[in-house]
C-alpha cells in the first residue's frame, strides 16, 4: 500500500512562466493532456493555474486570453506538500483547503503534483472516483 505522497504523485513538473499568456498555458495543457499547470519562476512555485481558472476567471469575463497572463488568474501561493508526507496528510490538506491538487515540493523546488484522483484509490478504493481514476483515459 502506498503510504507516502511520492508513491502516488505524478512526478515531474509542467509549468509556465508567470508572464505566459493563457493561450500558451491552455495549449500546454492540451499537449500534455492535463487540467492544470504550475506557474513558476525559476522553479519556485508561484501559483497553480487550472483549465477552470482560465474559463471562469478570464474567458467568462470577456478577457482576451492572448493578453492575460497566467499570473493574473492563477491561485497564488498554493498549499503544497512534501514527497515524504503521508498520503493521509495530503488528503487532510485537500479537505481543509478545498483543493483538488497539491504541488509536491522538495527543497524549495516543485517535483510533482498529487491530485484527488491520485488519492482516491488509496483512501476510498471502492468509490466512484477511485474507479474513474483507475480507468484508461479516452483516446
Amino acid at each position: 500500500m502506498a503510504d507516502l505522497v511520492r508513491d502516488v504523485m505524478t512526478p515531474g513538473v509542467v509549468a509556465v512562466r508567470p508572464d505566459a499568456s493563457l493561450v500558451e498555458a491552455a495549449q500546454l495543457m492540451r499537449a500534455q493532456d492535463i487540467g492544470d499547470v504550475l506557474v513558476a519562476d525559476d522553479r519556485r512555485v508561484v501559483g497553480v493555474l487550472t483549465d477552470r481558472d482560465i474559463a471562469l476567471r478570464a474567458v467568462a469575463d470577456g478577457a482576451d486570453p492572448l493578453t492575460v497572463s497566467a499570473l493574473a488568474v492563477c491561485t497564488l501561493d498554493p498549499v503544497a506538500i512534501g514527497p515524504d508526507a503521508a498520503v493521509s496528510a495530503a488528503a487532510d490538506l485537500m479537505r481543509e483547503h478545498a483543493v483538488r491538487r497539491l504541488p509536491v515540493v522538495e527543497d524549495g523546488r516543485a517535483v510533482g503534483m498529487v491530485s484527488l484522483g491520485d488519492l482516491a484509490p488509496i483512501q476510498e478504493p471502492g468509490s466512484a472516483l477511485a474507479d474513474i481514476s483507475g480507468a484508461r483515459p479516452d483516446a
